[in-house]
């Protein structure tokens, strides 16, 4: 059995609890051969995180204008983008690119845009975005 001792920090919050030693000295005993109570919690943990809604956009392209010329804009009014015809576009997931894509008219219903995969974006080079 080993000995459970407290440290505390500056602010006086306890750093490990018997808890977090019980658990270690939990999964040392099972060695790499996990419970089945440990993988049906895992797949209800995957479950919750599975059904969180996420934001996904399209992004077409960007422009960056003076704030003059912005008011001068009216109706009918074009803003070119940065993006040329038939050039990718940026799948962005809670703020990240993870895919890139073409625009495509959804076949379900002639009045709506959708875009096809062509790229996926590895999470790596995500990160290297951010």
């Amino acid at each position: 059995m080993s000995k459970i001792t407290e440290t505390f920090d500056s602010a006086g919050v306890k750093s490990a609890s018997q808890a977090d030693f019980a658990k270690v000295e939990s999964a040392e005993r099972k060695g790499p051969k996990l419970a089945q109570e440990d993988l049906m919690g895992d797949e209800r943990n995957l479950d919750t995180i599975l059904g969180i809604p996420v934001n996904i956009q399209v992004v077409l392209g960007s422009a960056t204008m003076l704030v003059a010329n912005l008011l001068k804009l009216g109706r009918g009014a074009v803003i070119p983008l940065n993006h040329r015809v038939g050039e990718p576009v940026d799948i962005v997931v809670n703020g990240r690119v993870v895919a890139r894509g073409e625009v495509v008219v959804v076949e379900d219903d002639n009045s709506r845009f959708g875009v096809s995969l062509t790229e996926i974006i590895s999470a790596q080079n995500s990160l290297l975005d951010a």
